[in-house]
């Protein structure tokens, strides 16, 4: 495997690590393990700049232009970072507010 295969299959990897990374610290705060759950995320985002890389060296390559052929597997990759990227951030707003809701119920 190798060019777009390789880079999309990074992206996928990458993503969807960090994907589950948010829904295990969401799970995590129900619990009221927040310093779990914060680390998690924190550690979800390096996962999604990985992503973030291997997607910009695809646009660079375009812009340099590289052209790329139709791919479902590039777009199924790209779905997947905005579906992960989405989650990641719902998470952290879910994550304020289940710990606002811990600490009314202290």
């Amino acid at each position: 495997m190798e060019g777009l295969e390789l880079i999309a299959f990074n992206i996928i990897s990458n993503v969807g690590t960090a994907k589950s990374m948010g829904i295990e610290a969401l799970m995590k705060g129900r619990s009221r393990k927040m310093k779990e759950a914060e680390d998690l995320l924190k550690e979800a985002s390096t996962f999604m700049r990985e992503g973030h890389k291997s997607h910009a060296e695809l646009i660079q390559n375009e812009a340099k232009g590289n052209k790329q052929e139709f791919s479902l597997l590039l777009m199924h990759a790209e779905d997947q970072l905005m579906s992960a990227e989405t989650i990641l951030c719902l998470a952290k707003e879910m994550l304020y507010l289940q710990n606002e809701l811990n600490e009314l119920k202290s």
